[in-house]
């Protein structure tokens, strides 16, 4: 399959993962498999070859790469209760490195039931998190203003997750919008996509978009998980 500038997902995109989920066996996907690297594939490796090159070219730190952002069609079923082989989505992950390991991520999800990008700090450490929380009561002006580009893009926090009680520690916390943010298990932020999203190069331009507005949020994240694991890591040795 050759590649070449991103122009949008396939019209089969979402009509093939739906399908998919109907026909959860390796033969299927295997007489299939063509309309998987045309149609979702392939566009998905174009779209971050395109995305990195826009970001270093606007000097954001953060990149992608086609093997080491992207997660597999393949289930990891293991340790899972459902062990159909195969997901109905596809999605990939922007960082500073391009692996999926370094925290501080933008995330791209399309799928039929539901497409959206997500951005911020996902499964920390537990000393990572109780260092942003601790960073977010000293410096709550300085956190609310980094958020206000996503907020004006629409973008929320992911309440899912969170904590029934306020974590150890907080526990004289009394303002209830400073509590919903300690509460939170993942500090994520998300927005849903319409599936015309997928035509073009406008996932493209609103991953670009997302990068922009997400560094001060990322660059007060940073600043407080790095010296915590460095500070780890050092101990380790």
């Amino acid at each position: 399959m050759s590649s070449g500038a991103y122009h949008g997902f396939g019209d089969k995109a979402l009509p093939f993962l739906k399908a998919l989920g109907f026909h959860q066996n390796r033969e299927w996907f295997h007489d299939n498999k063509a309309i998987f690297e045309e149609h979702l594939n392939e566009p998905r490796g174009q779209l971050i070859d395109d995305l990195a090159a826009r970001l270093a070219s606007r000097k954001i730190p953060l990149t992608c790469h086609r093997k080491t952002s992207t997660f597999r069609i393949n289930r990891d079923v293991r340790f899972a209760k459902e062990k159909h082989p195969y997901n109905t989505h596809v999605s990939a992950v922007i960082t500073r490195s391009g692996t999926k390991k370094d925290q501080g991520l933008l995330y791209f999800h399309v799928s039929p039931e539901e497409c959206f990008l997500a951005v911020g700090f996902y499964s920390m450490e537990s000393d990572e998190l109780r260092a942003f929380r601790e960073a977010i009561v000293a410096r709550k002006p300085q956190f609310d203003a980094t958020l206000e580009p996503l907020l004006a893009l629409g973008f929320a926090f992911d309440l899912e997750n969170s904590l029934k009680r306020t974590p150890r520690g907080f526990e004289a916390i009394t303002d209830p919008a400073l509590l919903e943010l300690l509460r939170l298990r993942h500090l994520t932020l998300s927005r849903r996509f319409t599936k015309d999203r997928l035509d073009g190069t406008a996932l493209l331009d609103d991953l670009t978009e997302l990068a922009e507005a997400a560094q001060p949020f990322l660059n007060f994240g940073w600043r407080v998980i790095d010296p915590v694991r460095a500070a780890r890591e050092e101990a380790s040795k």
